[in-house]
């Protein structure tokens, strides 16, 4: 376990997890930010990125476990990330569209805020998040993070415009 929360808890990402990442990355509605579904090449490339990200840094997007049943709803944890030239720090978030609107992101992301502060001694974290994706917006500024740039990131042959939502020390 890396972190735990009232209702949650933050674990490293296992290879037996990929039938759960395969529910929340292969569901269109969830990953519209993403410019749509995952092939099952491609959430295998992801767990192996988190894998990889674990190894090298120590922490990367982790799996967000349901105290109350055992559940992987979600993911959500830190991970370096292109910005203007630069590595930034950054929380990221993705959960099963079965657990939207209940409070779960932001208390993930509070809990890998304060890690990235507490832990990490990190100045500042952010969330990077496409131009459309007002829900994720919300969650960071419910995070405490204000909007402070933006940037066209090119993904899956498309130019997305991103803000970088950051919080400081």
């Amino acid at each position: 376990m890396m972190l735990e929360t009232e209702r949650l808890i933050l674990r490293e990402l296992q290879p037996s997890d990929y039938d759960a990442l395969c529910r929340i990355m292969q569901d269109e509605q969830t990953m519209t930010a993403y410019e749509g579904a995952f092939s099952d090449a491609e959430v295998q490339a992801w767990l192996d990125r988190q894998l990889e990200r674990y190894r090298k840094w120590g922490y990367g997007l982790w799996a967000v476990v349901l105290k109350e049943t055992g559940a992987m709803i979600g993911q959500c944890g830190l991970t370096m990330q292109p910005w203007k030239g630069q590595e930034v720090l950054e929380i990221g978030y993705l959960f099963e569209r079965a657990h939207w609107h209940r409070g779960y992101a932001t208390e993930a992301a509070r809990a890998c805020k304060a890690y990235a502060f507490d832990i990490l001694n990190a100045k500042e974290v952010c969330s990077i998040i496409r131009d459309t994706n007002t829900a994720s917006q919300n969650v960071a500024l419910r995070n405490g993070m204000q909007r402070a740039d933006s940037w066209v990131k090119h993904y899956r042959g498309v130019d997305m415009p991103h803000g970088r939502y950051v919080v400081w020390r």
